[in-house]
């Protein structure tokens, strides 16, 4: 796909994904990776769901270098409780678009979206396994994002966020059973708004 757009004088493509829509805490974050016209592919990169720790660290730093820019995307918890996690999604992938600007065309993971300001793009599924500039992006978002959970867990290291990230595993649910929620939890979210009821009726007692 970069190859054809490149062929076509459209020399400023990016590749852009986003990490965090099924978690139960902390925000979604989306990444765009501008790649030079015609570039090596890094060995490795593929869609950082089926990587290491360790293998996303190593290519998080090797993307960054070889890439003409990267442009990271937050949208807040908050912003998702207002606007709907789709939305904040999109909304995340606008915000990491802006900080690589001018942009041709991007190739954004998912299906085609017609809600939101994204400019010239095509919408790839599975495009974080299938396009390189997409899997670029993966890797850039979900290390940002990891990392961003990981300080977070300092201040709330009941609910493990350095390991899960948030992800709704069983140590996160138990913990939010225990210790209630943090202001990082998604209330609309169906486990923590469990927790929020269950907490109105223990009060009410």
């Amino acid at each position: 796909m970069e190859q054809s757009l490149w062929k076509q004088g459209l020399l400023r493509i990016a590749g852009v994904d986003e990490v965090g829509l099924g978690c139960l805490a902390g925000p979604i974050v989306a990444a765009a990776v501008l790649l030079p016209p015609g570039c090596e592919m890094i060995e490795g990169v593929r869609d950082s769901k089926v990587l290491s720790a360790q293998a996303r660290s190593r290519l998080f730093t090797q993307i960054q270098e070889s890439a003409i820019a990267v442009g990271v995307g937050m949208a807040t918890v908050q912003e998702i409780e207002q606007i709907n996690v789709l939305r904040a999604s999109y909304l995340a992938m606008q915000r990491a678009l802006n900080r690589i600007a001018p942009c041709d065309h991007a190739l954004i993971d998912g299906r085609p979206i017609k809600q939101a300001d994204l400019g010239s793009h095509t919408a790839i599924i599975d495009g974080d396994a299938t396009c390189y500039a997409i899997a670029c992006a993966s890797i850039i978002a979900k290390v940002r994002r990891d990392r961003f959970m990981q300080q977070l867990a300092k201040r709330y290291p009941h609910y493990a966020w350095e390991r899960n990230a948030g992800y709704g595993t069983k140590q996160h649910l138990e913990a939010i059973d225990q210790f209630g929620i943090t202001p990082y939890h998604r209330r609309t979210y169906a486990p923590v708004q469990k927790a929020i009821e269950q907490l109105t009726l223990n009060l009410g007692d």
